[in-house]
This record gives C-alpha cells, sequence and structure tokens, in this order.
C-alpha cells in the first residue's frame, strides 16, 4: 500500500473474493460530490491508464454504506480482479470511528431486553404496562432491527416519587451502558460527541400534528434539552390555530428552543440525523439525509452556550406528545403541561433505527 494510506483502509486482499463476484460498470465520470477517498487499494502507483468508474455501494443497513470506486485498467483481464480505491462515506460509516453508545439492535436480540431494562436501552419512562407492549423489534435490514415506539391512552409516566404525568402520552427509550446511564453520560457528554438517529413513519400508526412531540433530546436534571427534534404544533397559551404550517416537518432545536434545522418528515422515508455537540466549546452542528444518502452538514457549529459549561444528560428517543390547552383548567393548571391538558386515546408510533453515538468530529 502506499504510504500515504489511511490506516482505516484494508488490504485490497481483503476485497478480491468479493470482487469476482462484481459486475464490470460502464464507464462514467464519479460525481464531485461530498464522498470522502480514504485511500488506494491496489498497485503502488497508479498508471496513466486508469479510468474512474461509479461506485458500487453495499448497503450495510441504514446509515451504513460501504462504497466502492472502481478504478479499470486497460490491461487487467477476468482472472484478474480489479484494483479499487474503498471510500467510506465520511460521515455516514467512518472506519476508524470510535462508537461510545450502540443502540443499533442486532438480528438476535430480543425484546426480553425492553422488559427487563437492560442492555443499551433504559425503558422505565412509559406507560403501567410492559415495556414491550409499547416498543418492540422490526425488521429492518439484513444486519439490524429497527425499532417501533407507540403510545396510546394508557402511555401516562408515574415518575417514582411523583404525581403521574397526566399532561403527557410518553414512551421513550434511555441510552444506558452496563445498567447505567450516569455512566454512559459521563464518556458521551464530553469533547465533541455526534449522536446518530434514523426516523421513519409508522403509517399505520399516524402522529396527531396539533400536538407538540418531542422524539429525540438530550436532557439534563433541570429538564431543559441540550438539543431536541420536535415534530407538531409548538404547546402555546392558549392555543394557537392548529396544525401549525410546519407542523409535518422536523424540527432541530437549540438549547434556547431555536430552530436550526428544519425538513418536511415525508412518509415512506428514512429520516438519517447526526447532532454533533461540542460539550467545551458549546456548538451545536446539524448532518442529515435521506435514505441512503450519505449525511451532508446543513448547518455550521452553531452557538449552544446557555446549555452551560459542565452539563451532562441523559439521551432520550421515542414519543413524548404535550397536551392542548384546556380551557377549563386554571391559569396555573394550563402552565402544567405535565400534569394537565387534553389529550387523544389514540395508538400512535415512530420507526427508529442506526441509533448510536460517536466521538467526534465528523
Amino acid at each position: 500500500m502506499d504510504k500515504n494510506t489511511p490506516a482505516n483502509v484494508a488490504p485490497v486482499d481483503t476485497y478480491l473474493e468479493a470482487l469476482k463476484n462484481f459486475p464490470k460498470l460502464p464507464d462514467a465520470p464519479v460525481p464531485a460530490d461530498e464522498h470522502t477517498a480514504d485511500g488506494w487499494c491496489g498497485p503502488e502507483s497508479q498508471p496513466d491508464n486508469v479510468k474512474e468508474q461509479e461506485d458500487v455501494v453495499i448497503d450495510l443497513g441504514p446509515q451504513r454504506h460501504l462504497h466502492f470506486m472502481s478504478r479499470a485498467y486497460d490491461h487487467f483481464t477476468d482472472e484478474f480482479p480489479r484494483p479499487i480505491y474503498i471510500r467510506t462515506q465520511k460521515v455516514m460509516n467512518r472506519a476508524s470511528a470510535i462508537v461510545l453508545y450502540d443502540g443499533r439492535v442486532p438480528l438476535q436480540m430480543n425484546s426480553s431486553i425492553l422488559d427487563a431494562s437492560t442492555g443499551p436501552f433504559l425503558t422505565a419512562v412509559k406507560g403501567p404496562e410492559s415495556a414491550s407492549s409499547y416498543t418492540s423489534f422490526v425488521p429492518c435490514s439484513s444486519t439490524e432491527q429497527a425499532i417501533s415506539v407507540t403510545i396510546d391512552w394508557t402511555s401516562i409516566f408515574a415518575p417514582g416519587n411523583s404525581s403521574p404525568q397526566y399532561g403527557f402520552r410518553r414512551t421513550e427509550l434511555i441510552a444506558q451502558k452496563g445498567g447505567s446511564t450516569t455512566t454512559l453520560n459521563d464518556e458521551i457528554d464530553t469533547g465533541v460527541s455526534v449522536y446518530h438517529f434514523s426516523i421513519k413513519a409508522d403509517e399505520t400508526r399516524p402522529l396527531n400534528y396539533t400536538h407538540e412531540y418531542q422524539v429525540v433530546f438530550i436532557e439534563p436534571n433541570d429538564g431543559s434539552h441540550v438539543f431536541g427534534l420536535q415534530l407538531g404544533s409548538p404547546f402555546t397559551i392558549p392555543t394557537a390555530k392548529v396544525p401549525a404550517p410546519s407542523a409535518s416537518s422536523f424540527k432541530v432545536l437549540d438549547h434556547d428552543l431555536n430552530v436550526l434545522f428544519a425538513t418536511y418528515f415525508t412518509e415512506g422515508t428514512w429520516h438519517n440525523f447526526a447532532i454533533e455537540v461540542d460539550w467545551e466549546n458549546l456548538t451545536l452542528k446539524v448532518f442529515y439525509s435521506m435514505n441512503n444518502a450519505p449525511l451532508e452538514a446543513v448547518t455550521d457549529a452553531m452557538p449552544n452556550t446557555s446549555a452551560g459549561a459542565g452539563v451532562v444528560g441523559d439521551f432520550h428517543f421515542g414519543i413524548l406528545k404535550l397536551p392542548l390547552v384546556n380551557p377549563l383548567d386554571s391559569a396555573t393548571q394550563q402552565v402544567d403541561v405535565v400534569h394537565y391538558g387534553l389529550q387523544e386515546g389514540s395508538l400512535e408510533g415512530l420507526i427508529y433505527s442506526g441509533v448510536f453515538v460517536e466521538r467526534g468530529p465528523l
């Protein structure tokens, strides 16, 4: 290998057997896009008669794709596989990335860990039924299961020493490691961390966009959010005209609830996010893509100073549905969205995959 080849690129011999089964690709220019070339796998020098060809993409599941850019040599024969240039999507699946938390669900994992609240998920935030009544693993790809998260009229969370949260309907998974959120938070809430997650609409259990939904967030002890992902119509007193114009869009919010990025939540589509949190410089940067497309930066590193230095919080994903204001409630009760307000009993859901946290920056 060339001395400039990065260490995260395997020798070409690793790929020869797979390449024997690849069809010959038509000559075509490689688009100048956001992909990053990670290293040449083949001869130490590239002859002048190299022709770049289109990528072959190996689908490893949501947010996991390996790209092969072939380079054809005029003098190569069918008996000798073409050398290739291995390209991994820089922000999709970096071979050298350090994964701090892995919430991707392997095929052999079953729902017993949900009911036991073990493994990568703390499942305490739910209604009185078993966790597997609200969350389940569903087919997704050849390497990963997706996570179905639902709420219904029973989804009233009752914290240990507090009264039931009658204003909310919520089912959430909280990231943990070794049975502890604290241990994990101490590891991931430092330096630069990148929070990955993909979301798809559950078309059989649609959301009610007259309500506000908080679906992904990092929550410190004060109940604020270092960042949040919101759907639906923001809660207001009195209730504004709903659904709001942006109700069908994802909104990525900073600690002050400013919208950093918004995109329409189309059905039948995986929406892939990565939120880069710089815990020391107090900034947020948003990456986004759809389906198998590579993640792209959709914001610069934006100030998030109100989150405060030294803040740590739990990483939640799922569904937290806020109420509508009940006009019969007192002014004090209307402000208490946790315990008061109007809710329906409909069955609603979202589907998650590709949930993990890696050391940044991307």
